[in-house]
């Protein structure tokens, strides 16, 4: 088995991961398709928080940051359309019961469009694809509830990846997403987190890439904003 890295700050705008978990245990469930590494949560929470505070996921798939929040002592919520274990709530990240200000940070890694089936509530954000209104409206929505839930001088992050399909438009998600949260956050930086997945690995999806004449994601885009209500 491949040495995990060791668990330390980024100091860089350029992170890179070549396991999805540290540590002896596992964070979330490496059989969940479109699981954050944990090691971004981590790095997160270790900049921005502090033990005992809230830590807010609305889109919480797998429990991965639930995880490293009992790691680092911090309080987690999460929530999901479609709760993946017991310790996840059942909420519509653009619906969130919870009470105005009243969280510390936030972390979410939302839908990259239609790439991956998440649940059949017909509610589902993953539904909605990238190159209609609809996504970026419901993500709009989701970007104003983390910032009605999030205390003053605060912050948040969001992951997510540029979407193409063989075949379909390019969608530049990012940029998308970063224009709907500059409405509303401060933006603190942009980090660019690289992908080691055992997919990029295989010669053959290099090659159809070559032939194909269209790149492999090799990165997620790591969005950390404020929010300043002055």
């Amino acid at each position: 088995m491949k040495k995990k890295p060791p668990l330390k700050l980024q100091t860089t705008t350029l992170w890179e991961y070549p396991s999805q978990h540290y540590g002896k245990d596992m964070q979330g469930d490496k059989d969940y398709k479109g699981a954050t590494p944990s090691y971004v949560i981590w790095n997160l929470l270790q900049r921005y928080t502090s033990e005992g505070d809230i830590v807010l996921d609305p889109m919480c798939g797998s429990g991965t940051t639930i995880d490293v929040c009992k790691d680092l002592k911090r309080k987690a919520m999460g929530f999901d359309l479609a709760p993946y274990r017991d310790d996840i709530k059942q909420a519509d990240a653009r619906h969130l019961p919870l009470k105005k200000a009243s969280v510390d940070f936030v972390f979410v890694d939302p839908p990259y469009s239609t790439h991956i089936d998440y649940s059949d509530d017909s509610r589902c954000i993953g539904k909605l694809s990238a190159s209609e209104h609809a996504y970026y409206d419901a993500m709009d929505q989701v970007i104003g509830e983390i910032f009605r839930v999030l205390k003053d001088g605060r912050y948040m992050a969001l992951f997510v990846s540029d979407s193409f399909r063989k075949g379909h438009p390019f969608q530049a998600i990012g940029f998308g997403l970063f224009n709907l949260l500059t409405r509303r956050f401060k933006s603190v930086d942009i980090v660019s987190v690289v992908r080691h997945n055992y997919s990029l690995k295989l010669s053959n999806w290099h090659h159809a890439a070559v032939e194909g004449n269209f790149f492999l994601r090799g990165f997620n885009y790591l969005f950390i904003m404020k929010k300043d209500a002055s």
